[in-house]
């Protein structure tokens, strides 16, 4: 454009006024000096967008592969011991709950939920504004869904949560913790199940594999031969509802899993921090208020006072149990939200049942559990069912980024060969 403009004052030199002729020539010349303008103008644009269009896609590219700094890890380590640290912590909080005289199935279930608030700080972080959790996820429809539509989604999947949470509670009451967390590894197999059926998975060896493991593992905890021999001290009909409760809770967890992943897909239409953000407080906000209804609804809010009297450990051993149990459950939710966000919901989720096989160890050192041959024999069975499914989900998501790169390599390289064609 530079060029443009000095041809351009070049062309308007006084020298040119000296007759008729040279004005007539001037003339000539002013109107082949615009459409030399035009034409260079409409020349150099293109190349300008082009090279704009390459520049932007250069830097997209450097952006991707840009490697983790020491920052990036450090906030992965943290949120990985948030999340192992808590869900360990909990689960043995709330068996000691149950172990030292806590009778109340409902009261378990609202410390899981009720500790959602903490993690309302994360809207007020920048940098997760227009964050999406998933490179692929885009906005399908322009038309946003309705309130109607969104408080439906909320209550549903709010409803469906709180449910799962009494069965865990329920089961983790009856059963001794390392026997419930083992079990707890079979919503992986549930989730790929009703994946199957809801979101298009499909099943390769590696995942046939790991529902075949998983199944095993839970089915083998059901000929524990002497259930009342661990800290439970439960009758064999107990331990048998345990089990049942426990083993519905994790396909419960699987099928709100997958009703998410539909959720995203069907109705939100979008997987940003906001989007995410709204349906975990919303339906966490949901399931409290559902907890809390079923606290005072099934009367055992009555005997909480008496329970608090009568546990062993003493009044602020037990209001203290509850108050870390509720605290750990929010460790564990902040290290959960933290790795969605930083990396997956795939690697949070598999992190998750990853320290599930920890509880069982835990178990052995402060309520003296028993791992008999047939608990060794599940966890191992659960840690190989939870590699193949993990390792099957690292293969698809590996599959997915070379697609991703190839296509943006190939548009790259047309953009370059628009470039220097014209």
């Amino acid at each position: 454009m530079y060029m443009i403009h000095l041809l351009c004052t070049h062309t308007l030199s006084p020298q040119l006024y000296l007759s008729g002729t040279s004005l007539n020539s001037f003339k000539f010349d002013m109107k082949e000096a615009q459409e030399l303008q035009l034409h260079i103008t409409t020349q150099l644009e293109p190349k300008e967008a082009n090279s704009t269009t390459e520049h932007t896609n250069v830097t997209s590219q450097s952006t991707i592969t840009q490697p983790r700094n020491y920052g990036w890890w450090l906030r992965i380590t943290m949120y990985i011991l948030f999340l192992l640290s808590g869900q360990s912590i909990s689960l043995l909080l709330g068996r000691l709950y149950y172990d030292k005289g806590g009778k109340s199935k409902w009261l378990g279930t609202v410390v899981q939920l009720i500790g959602f608030p903490v993690l309302l700080p994360y809207y007020f972080i920048p940098s997760l504004k227009n964050l999406k959790t998933n490179s692929t996820a885009t906005t399908i429809h322009p038309k946003p869904p309705s309130t109607l539509v969104l408080v439906s989604v909320y209550v549903s999947l709010g409803l469906l949560l709180v449910a799962d949470c009494f069965l865990y509670s329920t089961g983790l009451m009856y059963l001794p913790v390392s026997t419930y967390s083992l079990i707890c590894a079979s919503q992986l197999a549930f989730n790929a199940f009703f994946s199957f059926f809801l979101n298009s998975q499909k099943f390769t060896p590696l995942i046939v594999n790991s529902l075949v493991l998983l199944t095993i593992s839970s089915i083998l905890l059901v000929f524990e031969t002497d259930p009342s021999s661990d800290s439970s001290k439960v009758s064999k009909g107990k331990y048998v509802i345990g089990l049942i409760c426990t083993i519905g809770a994790s396909a419960g967890y699987g099928l709100v899993l997958s009703l998410t992943q539909v959720a995203f897909k069907k109705v939100l239409k979008k997987e940003t921090f906001i989007a995410v953000m709204d349906l975990i407080i919303y339906q966490s906000l949901v399931a409290t208020l559902g907890a809390l209804v079923g606290l005072f609804g099934s009367g055992e809010w009555k005997g909480l006072k008496t329970e608090m009297e009568e546990f062993e450990l003493g009044k602020v051993s037990y209001i203290m149990t509850l108050v870390w149990t509720a605290l750990m459950w929010d460790v564990f939710a902040v290290g959960c939200v933290g790795l969605i966000f930083e990396v997956s919901s795939l690697f949070s989720n598999a992190i998750s049942v990853l320290g599930l096989p920890i509880v069982p160890v835990l178990a052995v050192i402060f309520f003296h559990e028993k791992m008999g041959g047939i608990k060794v024999i599940s966890m191992v069975l659960a840690i190989w069912g939870f590699v193949s499914y993990v390792y099957q989900q690292y293969l698809d998501d590996l599959k997915s980024k070379l697609k991703d790169r190839n296509k943006n390599e190939a548009s790259n390289a047309s953009s370059l060969q628009e470039v220097n064609g014209s």
